[in-house]
């Protein structure tokens, strides 16, 4: 059994968790701890408040007692808006705390478009373009061309998590550029788990989404490379184990 730990903020997206279990199999399990988010802001203040260590440390204990292999901060802004450097101090500091490895959804993303051999992207965010445009940084600071960002301005995650698959398509359509390799869709209150073969349809490539590329991250801590198509093109890379 491979036990994923991940810490989640707040409540909005978080039923993407147990729909990715149920396409892994049944030797993988997925913990999910949220963590007191303080002000639902997709603010530069809030975000940094809402990824401080006080706040990930207190999930961390009841992830290690569920016996968690790996343990992710599942939040791209509240990790990226603290920048590069910032963000991997983030990390470690996790990571020192759980006492296993650690990673978090901005660092995801820059492993998975790594992990399907992209080096230009381009950005549907729902965040305000300030936000948006600290992620673009966050990439580039990895080495990955950013080809354009679009922002849809939404403040708070509570209204993320009530979009439909129509929002969340005319998102990515919206976001994407012929000389885009990928289309990343960074914001973990938006729920993508079962939309992903009909984004990756309708673009004719590659589409990371937040939840997404968190659980691979995961899966990636603890050594494990899973076959699930339903989940698109990150999880259909070699080597494959079927289940």
């Amino acid at each position: 059994m491979t036990a994923l730990g991940f810490l989640y903020p707040g409540h909005s997206g978080e039923d993407d968790y147990p729909r990715i279990e149920q396409l892994l199999g049944s030797d993988i399990r997925v913990d999910l701890v949220h963590t007191d988010i303080g002000e639902d802001a997709h603010r530069v203040d809030a975000l940094l408040e809402m990824g401080s260590p006080r706040r990930l440390e207190a999930g961390v204990a009841e992830l290690r007692l569920a016996g968690a292999d790996a343990v992710v901060w599942a939040c791209t802004s509240g990790s990226f808006v603290h920048g590069w450097d910032g963000a991997h101090e983030q990390v470690r500091a996790l990571a020192q705390a759980a006492g296993l490895p650690a990673s978090s959804t901005s660092f995801a993303f820059v492993h998975a478009a790594k992990e399907i051999g992209v080096r230009r992207v381009s950005i549907g965010a729902t965040y305000p373009d300030d936000v948006a445009r600290l992620f673009a940084d966050f990439l580039g600071a990895a080495g990955i061309e950013v080809a354009d960002v679009v922002s849809s301005g939404i403040i708070t995650a509570a209204e993320v998590g009530t979009w439909t698959e129509e929002e969340v398509l005319a998102l990515a359509r919206d976001a994407d550029r012929p000389d885009a390799e990928a289309v990343l869709l960074p914001d973990t209150a938006l729920h993508t788990a079962a939309h992903i073969p009909a984004l990756e349809k309708e673009l004719g490539k590659p589409v990371l989404t937040a939840n997404q590329v968190t659980i691979w991250e995961g899966l990636r801590l603890a050594d494990r490379r899973v076959n699930a198509p339903e989940l698109g093109a990150l999880f259909t890379r070699e080597p494959l184990v079927q289940v």
